[in-house]
């Protein structure tokens, strides 16, 4: 009995030790199963990543691609000066209405001001005076016919009664054509002239307010209101004088702003500036575009792409090898090691394909990361 109870106890004890060392090991797992560790280190102003495993992460070999060369400008929309008609009252004296603000599109023959002028007294007194007077120059033109008729006087009177209607009336319609230059009704003057847009457009500049003055003897300003046609603009762009050479008379441009990114218009260079700004060495280049529905308004910010007609390569790697972090574009290329190189590029347009043109930083054949968004995450685990 007693060597049973020391078997029974040796297996109990044999039996508790292998528990034991199973429940250790089965703690060990986890460490040994942990993802490898990954670092990142400063070499020189480089980001370097040091991973164990580095085929976790595909290589792809950048390609050349053949494009036409490009240039890309900025620019503001501006009114095409040609499309601009100023507004302006010929009558001088008080604005005591005004119809139309900055901003408001008007239509031909609107109604745009009223003028309380003293212009109108004037005109419509030296009026019914031509009226008076060619009346009694045809009375006496009349009289003068009858006595010549009847031999009683000769026959230079008789021209001298025609030249004096004659004048009186020409007088006549003079003065009429003025109280139609005013916008008076000779048959029913009013108290002001009225003031009527000659074009159909936008009022892009507003020189006068009610109580103001108007009229080109009494204003600031000979223009009370200035209406611009914007169904075409331009694009005026600022050009350094590196790159004037590209850019020539007749060349079109892409055209995008940063209100609409998802449209594109299409311009061409009207003029390309003779004078330098000295500050900025820049040139001015006018592009004219057409605007359907007005979607550009006078100060939109705008870009610009140029074309050149000879062929450039380019350096395309997939979009997603491309890491846009802090306002820049990084790729990431193998150090030799098992470790990465960050290294900043400048990222052009998108190609077809999902690619991505690197303009400069890296060339064709380079490899590089397939992923540098998943190659980053790790490294700052």
């Amino acid at each position: 009995m007693r060597n049973l109870k020391i078997g029974a106890g040796f297996c109990a004890a044999l039996t508790l030790v292998l528990l034991t060392a199973g429940c250790e090991k089965k703690g060990s797992d986890p460490a040994a199963e942990a993802p490898p560790p990954t670092s990142v280190q400063h070499e020189q102003g480089v980001n370097v990543v040091h991973v164990d495993r580095s085929e976790r992460f595909p290589l792809v070999a950048a390609v050349a691609r053949e494009a036409a060369s490009t240039l890309n400008v900025t620019g503001s929309v501006n009114p095409d000066i040609s499309r601009e008609i100023p507004i302006v009252s010929i009558a001088s004296g008080r604005v005591v209405a005004v119809h139309v603000r900055l901003g408001d599109y008007v239509k031909k023959g609107q109604l745009v001001m009223e003028v309380q002028s003293s212009d109108i007294s004037g005109a419509f007194n030296n009026y019914l005076k031509a009226v008076n007077d060619e009346h009694l120059a045809n009375t006496q033109l009349e009289r003068a016919k009858i006595l010549y008729d009847k031999g009683a006087i000769a026959k230079s009177q008789l021209e001298i009664a025609q030249d004096g209607e004659d004048d009186a009336k020409a007088n006549l319609v003079a003065t009429e054509e003025q109280l139609h230059v005013l916008g008076i009704d000779k048959d029913h003057p009013g108290e002001t002239v009225k003031v009527y847009s000659p074009a159909s457009g936008f009022i892009i500049q507003q020189n006068v307010t009610e109580a103001a003055t108007a009229g080109v003897a009494l204003s600031g300003s000979a223009n009370a209101f200035t209406i611009a046609d914007l169904s075409h603009v331009w694009i005026i762009c600022d050009v350094y004088e590196n790159d004037l050479s590209t850019v020539h008379l007749g060349q079109t441009a892409d055209i995008r702003l940063n209100a609409y990114p998802d449209k594109a218009f299409t311009g061409t260079i009207g003029d390309i500036g003779a004078i330098l700004d000295p500050n900025i060495r820049t040139g001015k280049v006018r592009i004219q575009v057409e605007n359907p529905g007005n979607l550009m308004r006078i100060g939109m910010f705008a870009t610009a792409t140029f074309h050149g007609k000879k062929a450039e390569t380019h350096t395309a790697v997939p979009a997603s090898a491309v890491l846009h972090l802090h306002d820049r574009d990084w790729v990431y290329v193998p150090n030799g090691d098992g470790s990465f190189k960050r290294l900043a590029v400048q990222g052009g347009a998108m190609l077809p394909g999902n690619l991505q043109e690197i303009s400069t930083g890296l060339a064709p054949g380079q490899q590089v990361v397939s992923n540098a968004l998943e190659l980053q995450n790790s490294s700052e685990q």
